[in-house]
């Protein structure tokens, strides 16, 4: 499949300069190289746990075309980014109040007009998020899987990236290929990962050592002159865990629902190295 190629993008968020450091949000971009490995999942409790550690957090959902994060948290929105790309509706009006102690700003479904990055979904979603960045601590953003114009665009908004997969060998080969794309293009030196669905402890940090290995060897002779080889910071690794399939079926947040679990704990001490 052919794509529209984009001019590489620094990592920096040059347009967001103007808004003062002292009080804009941190924001990061969640994105993996695979669909279906739990990435929506770990936004939405992830910004449940910063929130009990007392931080201000808006969750974005960036899969513009795509969105799911309603499913996940069991929102019915009446507006959506789509209606306030369309100046439909004031952004104010499309913030919710989500189940967790967090806000969310909802993106519609089946939007086959946001497969693509046109001029117009570039100037938006830079608006909206230049515009809620004074109001939060952290800002996140829910991108969708894979390397397409659009997710690599919402990536480049971000201060930090973080890459989600689990330990199934589909899911580290394609987050390999995101990671070479965000060096190459981005420009980016420092990318997190988290590993969901681990079987055993300290299987993220094997993981995230192989592909550390595999980076070295095959991104660097990719960079130009001077370029840094990402280097990759396990921010955290989420047991395999029955109870999230219970949360996921029940519409409901692992935070909320069943704090104590494997796989909440989990997430609580990624939002600890956010949040310290």
């Amino acid at each position: 499949m052919t794509r529209t190629e984009t001019p590489p993008i620094a990592n920096s968020v040059p347009a967001l300069a103007h808004v003062p450091s002292g009080r804009r949000a941190r924001i990061m971009a969640l994105t993996s190289g695979k669909g279906g490995v739990g990435k929506t999942f770990l936004a939405a409790n992830l910004a449940a746990a910063l929130a009990q550690r007392g931080r201000k957090v808006l969750v974005l959902d960036a899969d513009l075309g795509l969105a799911n994060l309603d499913v996940v948290l069991n929102l019915h929105p009446k507006i959506t980014l789509h209606d306030v790309f369309t100046g439909k509706v004031a952004l104010d009006d499309a913030i919710l109040a989500a189940p967790g102690g967090f806000e969310v700003l909802l993106a519609g479904s089946g939007m086959v007009e946001y497969s693509r990055l046109t001029t117009e979904v570039r100037e938006q979603l830079l608006k909206v998020i230049e515009t809620v960045a004074p109001r939060y601590d952290h800002i996140l953003l829910d991108t969708g899987a894979g390397i397409s114009d659009v997710v690599l665009y919402a990536v480049s908004l971000a201060d930090d990236v973080l890459v989600l997969a689990t330990p199934e060998p589909t899911s580290m080969t394609d987050a390999y290929a995101t990671i070479k794309v965000l060096a190459t293009q981005q420009a980016r030196a420092d990318i997190r990962l988290v590993v969901n669905q681990v079987g055993r402890i300290g299987e993220g940090r094997v993981i995230r050592n192989q592909l550390q290995l595999v980076v070295d060897k095959f991104v660097a002779p990719l960079l130009p002159p001077g370029g840094t080889v990402p280097k990759l910071e396990l921010l955290g690794e989420v047991p395999l865990d029955p109870s999230v399939r219970e949360a996921v079926q029940k519409r409901k947040l692992l935070l909320v629902s069943m704090p104590g679990c494997a796989a909440a704990q989990g997430v609580v001490a990624i939002a600890m190295k956010l949040a310290p």
